[in-house]
């Protein structure tokens, strides 16, 4: 995102912006300066601002309030087609890396359903959202034994997973998009303008192949094109998206459902 910046609204919350402005190489300006997106620090949480006419609201993580919040407190792996996609049943809860975190929506859920869940998220300033979020969410008590199922690792996925292993590897990847009306929620607003597409998608998926157990589960547009031209061993459909599920074959049902 060009001209990205750091500011503080509080004189309590300079000396960890300041910090932050130092960790991401990214400029502090006054709270007051008008232009640009910023990356602002309150006493409540960090969030992430556009500024200007017709702007969208902050974008931060919040793991306790909100749809996601509720979402967590009702799910199951029966009504969350994630957790299917996922191959969570009675007694077996895989390991989990979410490959493309992001806001850690995903990685929430599975981590509420019982599941050890590593976070990759390779833009720092997402990561530095997502670290916040999780940290906030570590002091609430009902949360806390959530949280602590989910670990954080910023850095390149790719990299990443081409030296380690797990049951299930998850990845949602930014598409280049055609469709004008496909971006109405800020948040995805916000991402392709601080993240762009991404371009490694292919490649993210031969290196989630390589580290996969069990399975690597794709999210994508209903109608959209399998990542990478690789059809995938079954899907599983819905409204709006869909998961495109890649049996391994050491995966327990890697002879199910393979075209």
């Amino acid at each position: 995102m060009n001209g990205l910046s750091i500011a503080h609204d509080t004189p309590d919350t300079r000396d960890r912006a300041e910090h932050l402005a130092r960790q991401l190489g990214l400029p502090l300006r006054r709270p007051d300066h008008p232009d640009g997106p910023v990356l602002m620090v309150t006493p409540e949480r960090l969030e992430l601002r556009q500024t200007g006419p017709n702007a969208p609201g902050p974008v931060y993580v919040d793991f306790a309030g909100g749809r996601l919040g509720y979402r967590g407190r009702q799910s199951s792996p029966r009504n969350e087609p994630l957790a299917r996609a996922a191959g969570l049943k009675k007694g077996h809860r895989p390991e989990v890396v979410d490959a493309t975190a992001g806001l850690g929506r995903d990685a929430f859920i599975l981590a509420g359903l019982g599941c050890q869940v590593i976070l990759l998220e390779r833009h720092p300033v997402i990561a530095a959202l997502l670290a916040d979020g999780l940290a906030r969410a570590a002091e609430v008590a009902a949360l806390a034994p959530v949280i602590e199922r989910m670990t954080l690792i910023p850095g390149d996925a790719v990299q990443w997973l081409s030296g380690q292993r797990a049951d299930v590897v998850c990845l949602d990847p930014m598409y280049p998009h055609r469709d004008k009306q496909a971006l109405v929620k800020k948040e995805m607003r916000v991402f392709r303008t601080l993240v762009g597409d991404d371009g490694d998608a292919a490649a993210l998926l031969d290196a989630a192949l390589g580290a996969a157990r069990e399975r690597v589960v794709v999210k994508r547009p209903t109608r959209g094109e399998p990542l990478g031209g690789r059809a995938p061993s079954h899907t599983l459909p819905g409204s709006s998206t869909r998961f495109d599920i890649y049996l391994t074959p050491f995966s327990p049902a890697g002879e199910k459902g393979r075209g």
